[in-house]
């Protein structure tokens, strides 16, 4: 299933995408949850097959021209946990930018990072640059991963029981203040620089651990192509190393890195500015498109 958060007739509402159709709305499947992060912590497997059988069936469903999509988790409970350095050809490119930020051993531990998110931008929402404080904005396309119950102590056999489902993201960064500072968390926290989306697909859709592919454009032009089966770190060990210490609450947003691609590879990079648009592909999910805009 591919579950969204869409405002229709000025409402926030969850319910279940049925592609090329509509959205059929939570409140019509006769289940009581409003919220992404209540039907993420406390929807039973009952309820969720019983919810893919009647969405099939729901024939009053909000037609998508009439939707806004809003990110799939808009109250995202603790900051985004996200992985740096997770596939080797990336670091290739990225140490080129700057080598003593970027560098990394095969068999270097995770390089974990968070990102404050105060409202998580949806597909086709705008973007907004702070061109005041920087002029080196990037794009970062990566598969997210939604805990679906507390986790803690978990071993990695046991991680894909504790999947709600996948989303995507775009670890957007501005890269001078990313390297101005020891720690990366304020060139990544900028407000909307955590745009993701379309929906959730629920974690059954996909084999464990998934393999998809995952690129991004910049208007029109393939700028990163990857796939999931690169990752240095993969998601079952990611979840072990995480929860060993930390309890990971059901709808904790884990970005698991990025594929090559990105601005700051090129030989003369190509940063992002106002009027750019952004589309973030990931097999099984969909296209998150964002664009640009300029601040006032």
């Amino acid at each position: 299933m591919k579950f969204v958060t869409a405002k229709y007739n000025d409402e926030e509402l969850i319910g279940v995408l049925i592609e090329g159709k509509g959205i059929a709305p939570m409140e019509g499947c006769n289940l009581p949850y409003q919220t992404m992060n209540d039907l993420i912590a406390n929807a039973t497997d009952y309820e969720l097959n019983f919810l893919q059988r009647i969405s099939q069936e729901y024939h009053d469903l909000l037609p998508l021209d009439e939707v806004e999509f809003c990110a799939p988790i808009p109250d995202i409970r603790q900051d985004v946990i996200c992985l740096g350095l997770n596939y080797a050809e990336h670091i290739k490119g990225a140490s080129k930018f700057d080598h003593e930020a970027f560098s990394a051993e095969k068999n270097a531990p995770a390089v974990y990072f968070s990102k404050r998110v105060s409202v998580p931008k949806g597909d086709g929402e705008d973007i907004v640059l702070p061109t005041h404080l920087s002029s080196q904005f990037d794009y970062e396309v990566e598969l997210g991963v939604v805990i679906g119950r507390d986790a803690y102590q978990i071993k990695k056999e046991d991680a894909e029981k504790y999947i709600f489902g996948y989303t995507i993201i775009n670890d957007m960064t501005a890269r001078d203040l990313q390297l101005d500072h020891k720690q990366w968390y304020f060139g990544k926290s900028l407000d909307g620089f955590t745009p993701m989306g379309p929906c959730i697909v629920s974690a059954d859709e996909f084999s464990f651990p998934p393999a998809v592919s995952i690129e991004s454009r910049v208007n029109g032009q393939l700028r990163q192509h990857g796939s999931s089966e690169d990752m240095i770190h993969g998601i079952p060990e990611i979840i072990e190393e995480l929860s060993a210490g930390m309890t990971l609450k059901a709808g904790t947003v884990i970005s698991t890195g990025t594929p090559k691609g990105t601005s700051m590879e090129m030989a003369h990079p190509s940063f992002l500015k106002p009027g750019d648009v952004v589309e973030c592909s990931i097999t099984g999910i969909g296209t998150l498109t964002n664009t640009m805009i300029d601040h006032e």
